[in-house]
């Protein structure tokens, strides 16, 4: 089971994750966070191999996405 992981939100922290929650039609902060970590991660992949990368949650049990 995943852990949870929250971040302490000060007040511009907040509105900045509001601002991309309405920009990208999301229904809360926590997943406004997770689209900015992942634009980050792809935008870093593309800077450092030329290309995109598709990400895949990792599976504890190995094997196959």
């Amino acid at each position: 089971m995943p852990k949870e992981l929250h971040l302490a939100l000060d007040a511009e922290l907040e509105s900045h994750l509001e601002a991309v929650r309405d920009q990208q039609g999301l229904e809360s902060l926590d997943q406004a966070a997770e689209w900015l970590m992942r634009r980050r991660l792809r935008k870093g992949t593309i800077g450092l191999t030329g290309r995109g990368r598709a990400l895949y949650p990792i599976n504890n049990q190995g094997g196959s996405r």
